[in-house]
């Protein structure tokens, strides 16, 4: 194994541990909170020095902001679509669980 994969493996273990600010957001449902880039925008906050990312997202922030940031914008542009429909109050019939 090369050291390039171990390092990336470490940093997925890191980024895991911290917990997404992207799945944190999508499990908030606070009333008021953010949807579009949601993820990315708590991610940031936390690295502003943003004092009350509960009270402001629904959500708490991940250890390492910095590093989720990343994966946090790439999730947010992939679940762009939902986010627009949901902000415009669009039903588009999708649920979850099991």
């Amino acid at each position: 194994m090369s050291s390039t994969a171990v390092r990336m493996g470490c940093l997925l273990l890191m980024l895991l541990s911290s917990g997404c600010a992207t799945l944190r957001t999508l499990d908030a449902a606070k009333p008021g909170a953010p949807v579009i880039y949601a993820g990315t925008r708590l991610d940031l906050y936390a690295l502003n020095n943003g004092c009350c990312a509960e009270a402001r997202f629904g959500a708490e922030a991940p250890q390492y902001p910095g590093l989720d940031l990343p994966a946090s914008a790439l999730l947010d542009t992939l679940l762009l679509p939902f986010s627009l429909a949901t902000e415009l109050g669009v039903s588009l019939g999708v649920s979850g669980g099991l």
